[in-house]
C-alpha cells in the first residue's frame, strides 16, 4: 500500500498496488480534472514534490520534456513507486481549470417539467459535442431570433456522459427569455446556449463539512454541486437548506429526500417563510444559529437573489464562517457572462 500526500494540507490518500494516482484520489473523494484518462490531454497534470512514480506511456503534447524536468506528471497514468508520493493539490495554482466558453451550442428540448406555478425545468440534449462544465456554472440561453437579450441560468445537474443538462427557469414579469420559455418552448424544439460561465464551483481540495443555502431557482446550482459531491463519494457531511415562501414554491424535494435516504452524510432541510407547515419555518439567517452554532470549519455555498445571499453570508460570518470557505452566486435581473481570466482556463 502506497500513500499519496497532498500539499499543503498534509492529507494522505491510500493507493493500492498498480492503481493510478487519479483513481486513488477519486476513490478518496477528490475531483481531479481529467478527460482522456490515457495520458493524451494533459488535464490531470500535477506537480510532484517528492517520491518516485512510474509515469507510463503519455504523449509529449500532454506532458512536455521541460515539464517532466520540473517535476510535473499526468496523474491518470502515474503509479507511485515510493511508499509516499507528495503532490501539489490545494494550492492556488492547483485550483480547477475552467473550460473555455463556446457560443451558440445547439440543444434539443427532450423534456419539459412544470416544477411550480412559476418555474419550468427544461432538460436539454446536445445535438453535437457536449458542453463541458463544472457543477455550479451557468449558461446563457439565447432567443432564436435575437429579439431579446440572452439570459443566464445555472445548470441544475452534474455532468453526464450524454451531455444532457437541466435548466430551471422562473417566470419573471417583463422577462423576455423567461416568458418565451414559459409560453412557447416545447419538447422537440431546438435552442442555443452559450457557456459555461462563472466560478461558483466546488473546491476539489476541500475536506470540510458543506452547508448549501438556496432560495428559488438558486436551488439549481446547489443541486448540481450536491449531486457531483455525492456521486464521487464525498465523505464529509453535506447539508442543503432550501427556503421557499410557501409549500407550493418547493420543488425537487423528492430527489433531495432520496439523496438523504441513500447517503448517510447528506441532509435536506426546507423552511417556509410565509406560511406555517411541518418542519422549520422562517428565513435562513434567523434559523441558522440554532442549527449550526459554529460554522468556522464549514464550506458555505449560497445561491439566490443578491439580497438573500448577502443576508445568509452575514449570518454565516457571525457564526464563524471563514471568508476563504464562502462561495456565492447572486442572481441579478440581467446577468452578464462572467468570463474567467486566461490563467483559469484549460
Amino acid at each position: 500500500m502506497k500513500k499519496i500526500r497532498l500539499y499543503p494540507s498534509g492529507h494522505e490518500v491510500d493507493c493500492q498496488q498498480g492503481e493510478t494516482v487519479l483513481a486513488a484520489l477519486e476513490n478518496a473523494g477528490y475531483a481531479l480534472p481529467n478527460n482522456c484518462r490515457a495520458g493524451a490531454c494533459g488535464e490531470c497534470k500535477i506537480k510532484v514534490r517528492s517520491g518516485e512514480f512510474d509515469q507510463g506511456m503519455v504523449l509529449d503534447m500532454a506532458l512536455a520534456e521541460e515539464e517532466r524536468e520540473q517535476g510535473f506528471g499526468l496523474m491518470c497514468m502515474a503509479k507511485p513507486l515510493s511508499d509516499v508520493m507528495e503532490i501539489e493539490w490545494g494550492t492556488e495554482d492547483a485550483q480547477p481549470k475552467l473550460f473555455p466558453p463556446r457560443e451558440n451550442i445547439s440543444f434539443v428540448v427532450v423534456e419539459r417539467l412544470q416544477r411550480t406555478h412559476r418555474i419550468v425545468e427544461l432538460r436539454l440534449r446536445p445535438l453535437g459535442k457536449p458542453m463541458r462544465y463544472w457543477p455550479g456554472q451557468y449558461v446563457i440561453l439565447n432567443h432564436p431570433d435575437g429579439a431579446v437579450p440572452g439570459r443566464a441560468y445555472s445548470i441544475a445537474n452534474a455532468s453526464r456522459p450524454d451531455g444532457e443538462i437541466s435548466l430551471q427557469i422562473a417566470r419573471v414579469e417583463g422577462g423576455g427569455i423567461s416568458n418565451w420559455v414559459h409560453e412557447s418552448v416545447q419538447v422537440g424544439d431546438r435552442i442555443k446556449l452559450s457557456g459555461p460561465y462563472g466560478t461558483f464551483i466546488g473546491d476539489p481540495a476541500a475536506e470540510t463539512p458543506v452547508l448549501c443555502l438556496a432560495a428559488g431557482t438558486g436551488l439549481a446550482p446547489i443541486m448540481a454541486l450536491a449531486e457531483a459531491a455525492l456521486s464521487r463519494g464525498y465523505r464529509q457531511p453535506v447539508t442543503v437548506i432550501f427556503s421557499a415562501p410557501t409549500g407550493d414554491d418547493l420543488y425537487d424535494t423528492g430527489r433531495l429526500a432520496l439523496w438523504q435516504a441513500k447517503h448517510r452524510n447528506f441532509k435536506f432541510v426546507r423552511t417556509l417563510t410565509r406560511e406555517k407547515g411541518e418542519g422549520l419555518n422562517g428565513r435562513i439567517p434567523a434559523i441558522l444559529p440554532e442549527m449550526f452554532p459554529d460554522l468556522s470549519e464549514h464550506s458555505i455555498y449560497a445561491a439566490g437573489s443578491p439580497g438573500f445571499v448577502d443576508a445568509c453570508i452575514e449570518a454565516a460570518k457571525s457564526l464563524g464562517a471563514k471568508e476563504a470557505l464562502i462561495h456565492t452566486e447572486g442572481f441579478f435581473e440581467q446577468q452578464s457572462p462572467e468570463t474567467p481570466s486566461a490563467d483559469r482556463l484549460m
